[in-house]
């Protein structure tokens, strides 16, 4: 399969899943997303801080673009926990909330955004790129990435299929039953 046949498939697939995400925002309310249903259950808030703060976060080791998010967003969507939490525990994360409903979205959008558009001028032929060559730093030796990646090391390609594309459809998925437990319906079949 040629680069442009993969990414166009991929540009096509990232609209589709950040389209999830805008329903489920568009359906939820700050209750829905901060419900708190026992002890070991995420909240919903976590999942979509985390992915998009992870999202905001892998885009700079793609592409060396700096995150948007910044003391100012902390400050405007106000999350009682202003971390991913990638290397937390559960424990550590279910008290996750989010302050401001509507700033989070526009953080969102953000980041969101500016995937589609890099992805809209990405030149085929830099999905070869390697992010992270091998051997692997400690951080990334035991992620889902570093089981993907080929001899080579982690190509532009495996980092946006897995920390983009592959993980925002896991927390949709999250999201989705999540959405169960708060009286809300799942959104595919």
């Amino acid at each position: 399969m040629s680069n442009e046949l993969i990414l166009d498939s991929l540009q096509r697939r990232m609209k589709a899943l950040h389209s999830l995400y805008d329903q489920a925002l568009s359906t939820m309310t700050i209750d829905h997303v901060n419900h708190f249903e026992r002890e070991g259950v995420m909240p919903i808030a976590f999942s979509l801080f985390h992915i998009v703060n992870v999202i905001d976060g892998s885009f700079m080791l793609i592409t060396g673009v700096a995150p948007i998010w910044n003391d100012e967003w902390k400050a405007r969507v106000n999350p009682s926990i202003a971390d991913h939490g990638k290397h937390k525990t559960v424990e550590e994360m279910v008290g996750q909330r989010i302050g401001n409903y509507e700033a989070f979205q526009e953080y969102l959008q953000l980041v969101f955004g500016r995937v589609h558009s890099w992805l809209e001028t990405l030149d085929p032929n830099e999905l070869t790129r390697v992010v992270i060559a091998r051997p692997f730093p400690p951080q990334i030796e035991s992620t889902y990435s570093a089981r993907v990646a080929g001899e080579v090391g982690i190509t532009v390609l495996d980092a946006v299929e897995c920390w983009i594309y592959q993980h925002g459809l896991r927390h949709m998925g999250e999201i989705e039953l999540a959405r169960g437990l708060v009286g809300l319906g799942g959104m595919t079949s």
